[in-house]
């Protein structure tokens, strides 16, 4: 679908710049030029792409909003049930959807305008933040409603998180992909260390219900900056394929391409296992380390500074060599900060093990997001991108609701223990795969370079006697 800029006329400015960039996006003389020199900079080379600065800038805030909602949300569960149970049950239903949803709306957003379909679901999350915050702030809000919301939260992010993800190569192409994913990473943990803060204090003062108006009216800024964007016509042609064919197509590309599928069965199990622990740091806040809603904010916001320097150690990398060994190496380091975390009494000492906490674990996602982005084929980057979404958001849910049964049983500090126990697991069996997973990784990279793989054919496969 042709898509132009926001008054509908075709940008003629399209075509390769000669001071560097492509099509609309690329930079221009004026107040902007000087973003140009950014591209000396490794740390922050993708925002001397326009699109990216308006995207970044949105999301910043959006994500703020998001994290005060979060923080809100787990400290009004457990307020009003006080029920580990009940907090993993939010956490799945706001997942679960995801895990459902995602192969049929990553062929969606392959088949349609990404930033349309973006911007359609700011919209409706907006809406549903509204919600919260009426029922909230006018007491009419009970405990069944809050499982309901997440659950038409979760629909609507089905479809944003595969849209939104093969959305950041449209922005800056894939010379700048690593970068501008690490930054995205750094902008969500930046919002994470700041958007717990503001909630805890608001949650302690206000009450919860204005943390979820912040977050509905937040929501404007992402919206403004998509519309303001520039981008280039990108061919959606037309096609006589039914949906499951096209869905069952990004399944079978995945499965086939060995060094995809370790990266996602790392990701799922990670994510299944081990991402939980947050669900349960409510309890961590008030029962073990005897805090309030302030507490909650400062543990939370730890884990983001973690995350922040591993997102900001990520986007000052020239290339994606040697990532594989970065992942097997996050998963682990997050996998033992969590045992020690758990063993912990002291709120600082707990506070502080939660930053390897967050830097292991963005270590191994943005990685993961950034391998995967750098090989896939164009045709088929939402439809591999909703399977990412489904491990690293779908498996989640059940993560939640199983580690809120066991904290029910064994209690919060063995059951996030265990969460650790798992990922040293799984780093040490992606470990000891590494040699197979470089040489044919190096293969699709080169497939990549050249252009899309043969029809039917795993990428690692069309080049592996060139690679040896």
């Amino acid at each position: 679908m042709a898509e132009a800029n926001v008054n509908g006329s075709k940008d003629d400015t399209a075509g390769v710049h000669p001071e560097g960039g492509t099509g609309a996006d690329a930079p221009r003389a004026g107040v902007w030029a000087g973003w140009r020199d950014l591209r000396r900079y490794r740390l922050l080379r993708a925002f001397q792409h326009r699109n990216y600065r308006l995207f970044f800038s949105g999301q910043f805030i959006s994500v703020c909003g998001t994290w005060m909602q979060t923080v809100a949300q787990s400290w009004l569960v457990y307020r009003l049930t006080g029920s580990a149970l009940l907090l993993g049950l939010v956490g799945f239903c706001s997942q679960f959807p995801v895990l459902m949803l995602s192969p049929v709306t990553g062929a969606v957003a392959d088949r349609y305008d990404r930033r349309r379909l973006i911007v359609a679901t700011q919209i409706a999350s907006m809406l549903l933040a509204l919600v919260l915050a009426v029922l909230t702030l006018s007491g009419r809000i009970r405990v069944w409603h809050l499982p309901v919301l997440a659950s038409l939260l979760g629909v609507v992010n089905a479809l944003d998180v595969p849209a939104r993800q093969a959305f950041v190569v449209e922005m800056v192409g894939k010379e700048d992909l690593l970068n501008a994913i690490a930054l995205n990473s750094s902008m969500f943990n930046s919002a994470r260390i700041l958007g717990p803060s503001i909630g805890g204090v608001l949650v302690a003062t206000i009450g919860e219900g204005w943390c979820f108006l912040a977050n509905s009216m937040s929501y404007i800024a992402v919206i403004v900056g998509l519309l303001l964007m520039r981008l280039e016509a990108r061919p959606c042609p037309p096609t006589s394929e039914p949906l499951s064919v096209r869905v069952a197509a990004g399944f079978h590309y995945v499965w086939q391409a060995r060094p995809i599928r370790m990266l996602m069965l790392l990701l799922g199990l990670v994510s299944l296992l081990g991402m939980p622990y947050a669900v349960l740091m409510p309890i961590f806040a008030a029962t073990i380390l005897h805090g309030a809603p302030r507490a909650l904010g400062v543990l939370m916001g730890a884990a983001g500074i973690g995350a922040l320097s591993g997102a900001l150690t990520l986007a000052s990398r020239r290339g994606v060599c040697g990532l594989e060994r970065w992942i097997a190496f996050s998963t682990a380091g997050f996998g033992a900060s969590l045992i020690l975390f758990a063993s912990s009494r002291t709120f600082w000492l707990s506070a502080a093990l939660l930053v390897p906490v967050g830097f292991g674990m963005i270590g191994q996602v943005a990685s993961s997001n950034t391998l995967i982005q750098m090989v896939v084929p164009d045709a088929l980057r939402g439809r591999v991108m909703s399977v990412y979404s489904m491990m690293l958001i779908g498996m989640a849910p059940f993560g939640s609701l199983l580690a809120g049964l066991t904290a029910q049983h064994l209690g919060a500090p063995w059951t996030v223990a265990l969460c650790g126990c798992v990922c040293l697991v799984a780093a040490a069996g992606f470990g000891t795969r590494l040699a197979v997973f470089q040489r044919e990784s190096q293969a699709m990279l080169v497939v990549a370079a050249a252009g899309a793989p043969a029809p039917g054919r795993p990428a690692w496969e069309t080049t592996a006697g060139d690679a040896r």
